[in-house]
């Protein structure tokens, strides 16, 4: 995999979302991207094309648009990537979710952007055997990139 530039944008103001966290994400970006690559389902996949990816984290009803837009499925949603590199991160699901699993948001935003770039390696999640996979991968990547640094960073 050749270096990947992330770059992260809060395009919402439904949650707080501190700059700080942006900073951090984008500086482990190129990190969790390489994890993620290592879990490739296929060696060629979007992941190991991309030289730059953007990630908007937008609201509810940025994401039900883009969801039904894109998917055709009605609804807010966590996350939706596009292969040609974006990834939509939906931060008030993020907050709903971290709050009904006792999670802190930052390590919920963090496990959407992981999940984003399993898909981009070529994970699906549509099949609950490949979901299984893809979740063990998920959060084996979160575990090590939060117990890394990035706890203190995204609490």
């Amino acid at each position: 995999m050749s270096s990947l530039e992330i770059i992260i944008g809060n395009h919402q103001d439904a949650v707080d979302i501190p700059v700080a966290w942006l900073t951090a994400l984008e500086d482990i970006g190129e990190s969790a991207a390489r994890m993620a690559a290592g879990f490739a389902v296929t060696e060629e996949n979007s992941l190991s094309h991309l030289a730059t990816l953007e990630v908007a984290l937008v609201d509810d009803e940025t994401s039900a648009r883009v969801h039904m837009d894109f998917m055709e499925l009605p609804g807010a949603t966590d996350v939706i990537t596009f292969h040609h590199g974006e990834i939509v991160i939906g931060a008030e699901v993020a907050m709903r979710q971290a709050e009904e699993y006792g999670e802190p948001l930052g390590r919920e935003i963090l496990r959407y952007l992981v999940h984003g770039l399993l898909h981009l390696a070529g994970h699906e999640d549509s099949e609950e055997d490949e979901a299984k996979l893809m979740e063990a991968a998920q959060e084996e990547i979160v575990d090590k990139l939060w117990q890394g640094g990035l706890a203190g960073k995204l609490s």
